[in-house]
């Protein structure tokens, strides 16, 4: 196995030995993951799609080195991309989220050589900064140094996905070596029995002051009281669960809940997606090698297979049978002392430790307990959620908030191949219930019908957010029309005066979606895209049907909550004519292109990069198309940097406004055909808002 590094400590006494830190856990990280893609030894491999909720290989691979690149440039530490394309086509689209495309014949992906000449270049370019860059401790998260570590734990995380997809490949694409050596031995499994656990009192969440590295929903806090509960003592097993298979469990309505029918009826499954079934035995299919089923090793299923099972278990107890929720999960957690970092032996199956595989679940005891942390991940009852305080990281807004939406249930204690962040305590990782990872499950029992979980608060709280959805859904204010409804009405003026065909429409800086919804009866096709996944996902869950709650601040801490329907705001809606999609818009993929009218609207002070943006929209609009611009031209030093402020400033000692600074852009190609103001408001509080005079231009194209 490739030795691992513990994930370093945000404290020191010597910046010295903390930028070589840096630098080994840098390469560690990248070297692990070069090999197990070693392991695939046809380059074609790369472009199969074994999952088909997944991308292929090639992007996993391109993947990890964009996301260094696309950080340091949103963070303003490097001025300029290394190689267009890849950072595009590689960027975005790792949960099946309901806006993902994953249409292959939508990417043109690169060659495999050249990712590995990009990935080389983003190395070379990452390890330079961590040589050069300015370094003081602690490590806080608006260094550069954060960064750095955000990009080898994000490394980490696909180190595993990848291996879970590489699993699903036919064992022809895979040769195995000796740095991913499975477990070879297996035999009857324990009988499993339960082991009582106390009632506690429980504070979770990771502190501000923690000295290791955590995402953004790990931070915070929440006092969970938990009732006594009996939970097993081992993992469930492959003998264990093949009572259930056995018991025709896959055909039992009864066990599975609605979700769980639907997965079945969808994909006719009889058993684990990692088990084979010939000639009347049973096997299982590991990294790189297929053994007959090892019965003591624990089972791998997804959650809605682990909940029919508790179901079944259920149906033959006395008591109730679930998951356990992260509470008690934690509960079991301190039976295992410290975290990596602080382990003189490591106390599982974890880590790369030992196997490239699992292993007997009778094999690593923690307290009373077998496999605690690492063998597999063990799937929660609990959805995520943040906790009490949870701030998105500014640099990474859509790592969780994407799965606060009650489909995403939280993963604990990790698997054979989790390393750094994903084997300490405080690490929170969650899936949608029908998606494989390496992941297990241990049941629990009690005599109560409710464990104490922590319900998903579906409220969306993060104040700019909320800002953007009262001023796109709410009432009007001071007077003023619906800013998303004053922009669809000059929208359709002009296509009307124009006689512009209006059949394509790109709305770049889409935000929350609602002059999508408005012009979507007037074009055939809406592209709908904006930067944050924050945003978009309110339009998605609109588009589907869904409603929309968020709070709005009435005065200090005194809060109003709302709830969003689209067709109380919307009178006439054509749902599937808009595809929403998250991208950059100063770099975006090829297949946005050929729009008979481009609107963007306010991404161009929102860009790192305004003329890159403005001249990448207008290089996608038809002949004759419209080009229309919405600004309030307020262009801020932490978004845009100021050598590439488009107005706002001096040239050649003349002042340069946003309408001049439009006209030298597009006075070649483009007449003005209409320029007029509209009025926005946003509300701080229901006594205070900022109105601003923003301007529409509409520009045709020569």
């Amino acid at each position: 196995m490739i030795n691992q590094l513990n994930t370093p400590t945000l404290n020191g006494t010597s910046i010295k030995e903390k930028r070589a830190e840096l630098s080994s856990y840098f390469k560690n990280t990248w070297s692990t993951y070069e090999s197990l893609f070693s392991l695939i030894n046809d380059d074609e491999a790369y472009f199969l799609r074994p999952e088909s909720l997944r991308h292929p290989l090639v992007f996993y691979f391109g993947h990890t080195a964009t996301f260094y690149i696309n950080k340091l440039i949103l963070g303003k530490f490097i001025p300029q991309r290394v190689n267009n394309q890849i950072e595009a086509i590689c960027a975005v689209g790792v949960d099946e989220m309901s806006w993902d495309d994953l249409n292959s014949e939508h990417y043109d992906w690169p060659s495999i050589d050249e990712v590995r000449a990009y990935r080389q270049e983003v190395y070379n370019l990452v390890l330079n900064l961590i040589d050069t860059m300015e370094l003081s401790l602690p490590i806080t998260q608006d260094s550069l140094a954060w960064i750095i570590l955000m990009g080898c734990e994000h490394e980490r995380i696909h180190l595993e996905t990848s291996s879970v997809i590489m699993r699903m490949l036919p064992l022809k694409w895979l040769t195995n070596n000796a740095q991913w050596q499975p477990c070879i031995h297996s035999s009857s499994a324990p009988a499993n029995e339960l082991v009582s656990v106390k009632a506690q009192s429980l504070n979770l969440g990771k502190k501000q002051t923690d000295s290791t590295f955590g995402w953004d929903n790990e931070y915070g806090q929440q006092t969970v009281d938990v009732e006594a509960f009996s939970a097993g003592k081992f993992l469930v097993s492959n003998q264990e669960y093949m009572e259930f298979v056995e018991a025709d469990g896959y055909h039992s309505k009864q066990f599975w809940c609605e979700e769980g029918q639907a997965w079945l009826a969808y994909t006719q499954a009889k058993m684990p997606r990692f088990w084979r079934y010939n000639n009347g035995k049973y096997s299982q299919r590991n990294l790189a090698n297929e053994m007959p089923l090892p019965l003591d090793w624990p089972v791998e299923v997804n959650c809605l297979e682990a909940k029919a099972f508790c179901r079944w278990l259920e149906h033959k107890s006395a008591d109730y049978i679930r998951l356990p929720t992260e509470a008690q999960w934690y509960c079991l957690r301190e039976q295992v002392k410290g975290d990596q970092h602080q382990w003189h032996e490591t106390p599982g199956n974890i880590d790369l430790a030992y196997f490239a595989s699992s292993c007997p679940v009778n094999q690593y005891k923690n307290g009373d307990f077998f496999d605690v942390i690492g063998n597999v991940w063990q799937w929660t009852e609990s959805a995520i959620d943040g906790f009490s305080g949870f701030k998105v990281h500014p640099l990474y807004d859509d790592f969780s908030t994407p799965t606060f939406d009650g489909k995403h249930n939280l993963i604990k204690g990790g698997s054979w191949i989790s390393t750094g962040n994903e084997t300490l305590a405080s690490s929170r990782y969650a899936f949608r219930r029908h998606f494989y990872q390496h992941a297990g499950f241990r049941y629990i029992a009690s005599k109560q019908p409710s464990s104490g979980q922590v319900s998903v608060n579906k409220y969306e709280t993060s104040k700019d957010i909320c800002q953007q959805l009262d001023c796109y859904f709410g009432a009007n204010k001071l007077g003023f029309e619906n800013y998303g409804q004053q922009i669809a009405q000059h929208v359709v003026s002009a296509i009307t005066k124009q006689n512009n065909a209006a059949k394509r429409l790109l709305n770049l800086g889409c935000s929350v979606g609602r002059v999508a919804f408005e012009l979507s009866q007037y074009f055939q096709h809406i592209d709908a895209v904006d930067f944050s996944a924050r945003t978009i996902q309110h339009g998605v869950q609109l588009q589907a049907g869904g409603s929309v709650r968020y709070t709005d601040t009435i005065e200090g801490d005194i809060c109003q909550f709302n709830e969003l329907f689209l067709a109380d705001k919307v009178a006439a809606v054509n749902r599937e004519r808009i595809l929403f999609s998250q991208a950059d818009g100063g770099n975006l993929k090829d297949k946005f292109n050929h729009y008979d009218v481009i609107l963007i609207q306010h991404a161009l002070e929102q860009s790192y990069d305004p003329k890159r943006l403005l001249a990448n929209a207008v290089s996608r609009l038809n002949t004759s198309g419209l080009l229309i611009i919405v600004s309030d031209y307020n262009f801020q030093t932490q978004i845009t940097e100021k050598s590439k402020w488009l107005s706002g400033i001096k040239v050649n000692g003349e002042n340069l406004s946003g309408i001049d600074a439009l006209t030298s852009e597009l006075q070649d190609s483009f007449e003005q055909v209409l320029l007029t103001d509209l009025t926005r408001v946003i509300a701080d509080a229901a006594r205070n808002f900022n109105v601003s005079q923003c301007q529409l231009s509409v520009w045709r194209a020569l």
